[in-house]
């Protein structure tokens, strides 16, 4: 019975919050991705608000160390800017490289890449919708369905930390 008063409540309380303080309560603080899994779990306060699957660059495994490897990297980065006019319908950038990375990439006399996205789907893959997970394709970056990035694009604001585990 407690249990239920509490939850009314609850849903009372946001209920009569102006809309758009009642979505700041839904925005992301955070972005994991845990590349082994395929998975991307966007978190608020350390609590999972969503877990989508994903597919990766085409050589999926390692971090990316250099241009044209395929590798989605691996660290702390920052959600940074969006495209809206993306050939990949819409796409929320990666801050890779960090100066940890270019430093790297320049001891070894190669470039560091760039251009990371979260995105979905263009034009012609939109069609096959989840199948696309079932092989990694892109060349760095993380892929998911068009519906998908569209609720990601309004969840996840500009400036979200994103952590990608091997």
């Amino acid at each position: 019975m407690f249990i239920g008063i509490v939850f009314f409540c609850c849903v009372g309380f946001f209920l009569h919050l102006p809309e758009k303080a009642a979505a700041s309560f839904m925005k992301a603080d955070k972005v994991i991705v845990i590349k082994s899994k395929r998975l991307m779990m966007l978190t608020r306060e350390g609590e999972i608000l969503k877990i989508y699957k994903i597919a990766l660059g085409k050589q999926p495994n390692g971090h990316k160390t250099k241009a044209g490897d395929k590798r989605t990297p691996e660290g702390t980065y920052l959600l940074d800017t969006r495209n809206s006019d993306s050939k990949f319908h819409l796409a929320i950038h990666i801050s890779y490289p960090n100066e940890s990375d270019i430093t790297n990439a320049q001891k070894r006399g190669v470039l560091p890449g760039g251009d990371i996205m979260i995105h979905g789907l263009s034009e012609k893959l939109k069609t096959i919708g989840k199948l696309h997970r079932t092989a990694d394709w892109t060349d760095g970056c993380i892929a998911v369905t068009n519906p998908e990035i569209e609720e990601i694009w309004k969840l996840v604001p500009d400036g979200t930390p994103i952590e990608i585990k091997p």
